[in-house]
């Protein structure tokens, strides 16, 4: 997967600790997910469909922890 001419978004919380993801939108049916911290490190390539599953159950609360 090219990802040199992809446009990286930092995650909304990049300001609190700098423990965080940057995404890549724009790549046909795939999420490029990376570490910000290390921009020219690998990213990892989810299929688009996993990650609207994935965003849309952290916004539910599946994944929080008791």
């Amino acid at each position: 997967m090219d990802t040199s001419s992809a446009r990286w978004q930092k995650s909304s919380y990049s300001q609190q600790g700098g423990n965080c993801l940057e995404i890549a939108r724009g790549l046909r049916g795939v999420m490029p997910v990376r570490d910000s911290k290390d921009p020219h490190g690998p990213a990892l390539a989810f299929p688009a469909p996993s990650w609207t599953d994935f965003l849309a159950g952290l916004k539910a609360g599946a994944f929080r922890s008791s």
